[in-house]
């Protein structure tokens, strides 16, 4: 038997979701007031944006759809970067219409990690964005992923599969629309903000999925850290709505490209690692006491 819409539960991470909807039925709307895609972007652009990613790259960074914004080649590792997260991925495909990366299992990435050796999702959410941390270097656990960035647009999906290749899902992750850029070396990389709020579709039932809000507590969370106001974490849960309504109930793309199952050829699926540059080594020396240091 089916969960009834608004079940709650608990991801593999370990973030609470909220069944909200499913394709063909009714849905649950994640906003207290509806906001267009624009004046959602428009609350939630802040000047200390590029500043968080620490690193100068980002502040000569130019919007992902701007004319003459640059493109990676096909193959080529590039780095998808989120302030202090920071990952290793193989483009795949790179047009006007969005960046399509592989990441392989194994893959190198940095995250800001407590001090005390903790998973985050160990730490009570109370006490999530208060605590010391550094930056840690891991890897990508699992089969690969797949992840679509739409030019343009604040969310960008991550087609997870099972050990067996099949699909096993749809990550909807909210964030700001990417700016990119080349360093001297010629790497690519795109720059983002994480806005904590996620969407996760299920593979099972073809045009009746199953979709859940991820993490809505973490985003009530974060308004009480100052980290978002009220009308940010309003404009945030309208983003999930607008996703929602544009591509997610009529299974449009990029769910309709055939992603979830895509199989890349033998030297797309190596490992790819972190450059030794030194942004990468200035990244890899960051603490703070808190969330908002460092």
């Amino acid at each position: 038997m089916r969960r009834p819409i608004g079940s709650l539960d608990v991801s593999a991470s370990g973030g609470t979701m909220q069944l909200i909807g499913r394709r063909g039925e009714g849905w649950q709307q994640a906003a207290d007031q509806p906001l267009s895609l624009e004046d959602a972007l428009t609350r939630l652009r802040r000047k200390r944006d590029l500043d968080a990613h620490a690193d100068a790259l980002a502040h000569s960074s130019v919007p992902a759809g701007q004319a003459g914004a640059p493109r990676f080649a096909a193959g080529a590792t590039s780095l998808w970067r989120y302030d202090r997260y920071i990952e290793a991925v193989r483009v795949i495909r790179d047009d006007d219409r969005a960046l399509v990366v592989w990441i392989p299992s194994g893959s190198a990435r940095l995250e800001a990690a407590p001090t005390d050796g903790r998973r985050v999702r160990d730490i009570p959410i109370e006490e999530r964005f208060s605590v010391p941390w550094r930056m840690r270097e891991s890897a990508w656990r699992g089969p690969g992923v797949v992840r679509v960035a739409p030019t343009g647009m604040p969310w960008s999906f991550w087609f997870f599969r099972r050990a067996d290749g099949s699909a096993d899902g749809v990550y909807v992750n909210l964030e700001l629309p990417h700016r990119r850029a080349v360093d001297e070396a010629g790497r690519g990389a795109v720059f983002t903000r994480d806005l904590v709020l996620d969407l996760w579709i299920d593979a099972d039932h073809p045009g009746s999925e199953d979709v859940w809000l991820k993490d809505a507590d973490e985003l009530i969370e974060a308004v009480q850290q100052g980290r978002f106001t009220s009308e940010q974490a309003n404009a945030v849960r309208a983003l999930a709505d607008q996703v929602s309504e544009r591509v997610i109930a009529p299974g449009g793309w990029p769910l309709d490209e055939g992603w979830g199952t895509w199989v890349p050829d033998g030297p797309m699926d190596m490992p790819a690692r972190l450059p030794d540059s030194p942004s990468i080594t200035a990244a890899r020396a960051r603490s703070g006491r808190t969330s908002g240091e460092g």
